[in-house]
């Protein structure tokens, strides 16, 4: 019997938060191999909160996901079969196939990895794309100083919990802003925030940043938007910059996000606002990828992950992304390796 692969392709463009139907699991034989190709069988997943806009047929600095195609997204694989004279079978490699068991790639649409240097899966989190996020995001606009204040919104997640601890290697005060106990705690606790508020529970939430903070805030890593967002800006010093690097409270929004306008506060306190993507930077992602493992290896940088088991809860584990039930780096896990080298 020919062996399959299952596919989770995105079934139609939803409005307000994707549900049940927005997914269909479809099944494909495995085509032959053509020369220069690889046969890879997937083993782990990311699901990330840029992919909602992707879902829209709208235009933005990366093509919208196509309807009846498999969803793309950052993947690590096994070879299984190789026609490639750079890969063999049991190489381990990472690449964008996204949702999908098994996938036939071209030699230049994967790298490979190193499993000795870090757990595979670090390689979609802090040491891959989420990692490279914070530390550019951080450093190149942000440009924290020593003393300074740093703030980042969405602080115990993939980008959020790597950002504050740069911060802090970087010699500022950080505070961390989440929204459950439990993530303060892992905040303050383990990552060794200065401070934490717990946005749900603040019954005041300017005020209670401005407690946080008690000499303002210099850098707002804003991974949110919102009215969180507002609160922070109310407490902006002169010259603070604001990389701007998500905006998960309106990803899922029928209507036009609509709050207190920014402009008096950027002019009044001479404040640096800047959107960005990772691929601006991708010309240097070999840097950002030596310093972050440096870091790593020096136990300067923790992680942590949440993963889930099983291909058939992809699509769940991706709108836990919008109930904010992950801490850290929120994968899938769909296959154990066969090939242990």
């Amino acid at each position: 019997m020919k062996e399959v692969k299952r596919q989770i392709v995105l079934a139609n463009r939803p409005k307000g938060m994707p549900g049940a139907e927005t997914f269909q699991f479809v099944e494909h034989d495995i085509r032959e191999l053509a020369e220069g190709e690889v046969l890879l069988r997937t083993l782990y997943v990311s699901v990330d909160p840029y992919m909602r806009g992707r879902m829209q047929d709208a235009e933005s600095y990366i093509e919208p996901f196509q309807l009846g195609k498999a969803i793309e997204g950052g993947s690590i694989g096994e070879v299984v079969e190789s026609k490639s004279e750079n890969f063999k079978q049991g190489d381990i490699v990472i690449g964008m196939f996204g949702w999908q068991t098994h996938y036939a790639a071209k030699e230049k649409e994967i790298r490979k990895i190193d499993p000795s240097l870090a757990p595979i899966s670090t390689y979609l989190g802090i040491l891959g794309m989420t990692g490279l996020t914070a530390y550019f995001g951080l450093l190149d606009i942000g440009k924290p100083k020593e003393r300074e204040t740093v703030v980042i919104s969405g602080a115990a997640g993939a980008v959020g919990s790597v950002v504050g601890q740069i911060a802090k290697i970087k010699g500022a005060r950080v505070v961390g802003i989440a929204g459950s106990e439990d993530k303060i705690s892992f905040l303050k606790d383990e990552l060794q925030f200065d401070e934490a508020v717990n946005y749900k529970t603040a019954g005041d939430l300017k005020q209670e940043i401005s407690e946080a903070c008690p000499n303002g805030v210099d850098i707002y890593f804003d991974n949110v938007g919102g009215e969180v967002s507002d609160a922070v800006l109310a407490n902006l010093n002169r010259y603070a910059r604001i990389p701007v690097c998500g905006s998960i409270s309106s990803y899922n929004l029928e209507s036009v996000d609509v709050g207190p306008r920014v402009q008096t506060t950027l002019i009044k306190k001479s404040v640096l606002m800047q959107g960005f993507t990772v691929g601006d930077f991708s010309d240097r992602f070999q840097e950002g990828a030596i310093q972050l493992g440096k870091w790593l290896q020096e136990g300067k940088l923790q992680y942590r992950e949440t993963i889930r088991e099983g291909f058939e809860n992809i699509p769940n584990a991706f709108l836990d992304l919008f109930n904010g039930n992950n801490t850290g780096k929120l994968l899938v896990k769909v296959a154990d390796r066969q090939y242990e080298q």
